[in-house]
């Protein structure tokens, strides 16, 4: 119990926080809900498509090797994560009629999101024990979260524009670059002191995640 209370805590604390930032209209709880699930359940397909990739693009991974962490972090980590996220937000959020504000994209992006992470950080936790926990408490789910803040606000752009393809390709671009940069530095500590990097573009992806909250807010057409 204190294991699976320790996996949860960071993702229910992420999902309290942008709920309360969504201060002008609510969404409906259950289509929250929904788009949590479907994120769980991406999650739990998308390890099983991770698998499948290794075996096919990277059948003898050196692990030592750059160039195999790269395509690691940025095709088959950041890349198929973020577009299984992407879909959901696109395809089963972005059209609903509660969907009706540029906000709203970051609270569906952060739903899906926190719904992958819970899965994935219940399966490192049960595996490592309370000490991976605590770190992914301040790392990885933050990091989820991140990465969905940023795809969203412009998921929450495209909504109510003309050009909505750019706006949403530029936020599933974003999320994969941020996500790929942040992995590729954990995945390449053999390098001594690199893993410094990932938490700098946690940093700076956590800024520019305030400016974007901060921004929909302050242009909410509820205010």
């Amino acid at each position: 119990m204190n294991l699976f209370l320790s996996a949860t805590a960071p993702v229910i604390t992420v999902i309290i926080y942008i709920y309360i930032k969504d201060e002008f209209e609510k969404e409906p709880k259950l289509l929250l809900l929904y788009n949590f699930l479907f994120g769980a359940i991406a999650s739990i397909l998308i390890s099983s498509v991770l698998y499948l990739l290794y075996d096919i693009l990277l059948p003898h991974p050196d692990r030592l090797n750059v160039f195999h962490q790269f395509l690691k972090a940025f095709f088959m980590v950041g890349l198929v994560e973020e577009f299984s996220k992407y879909i959901i937000v696109r395809y089963y959020a972005q059209p609903k009629k509660a969907f009706n504000e540029p906000f709203d994209g970051i609270i569906y992006a952060v739903m899906v999101s926190m719904g992958f992470a819970f899965v994935e950080n219940l399966l490192y936790v049960f595996d490592g024990g309370i000490q991976v926990a605590l770190i992914r408490a301040i790392t990885a789910v933050p990091a989820h979260a991140v990465f969905a803040i940023i795809m969203g606000y412009f998921m929450g752009i495209a909504k109510f524009s003309n050009h909505k393809i750019k706006w949403n390709l530029i936020g599933l671009g974003l999320a994969i670059i941020f996500h790929g940069t942040y992995d590729f530095f954990l995945f390449i500590n053999f390098i001594p002191g690199i893993s410094l990097g990932a938490f700098v573009s946690l940093i700076i992806g956590i800024i520019l995640a305030k400016r974007a909250i901060k921004t929909h807010q302050n242009n909410s057409m509820f205010k």
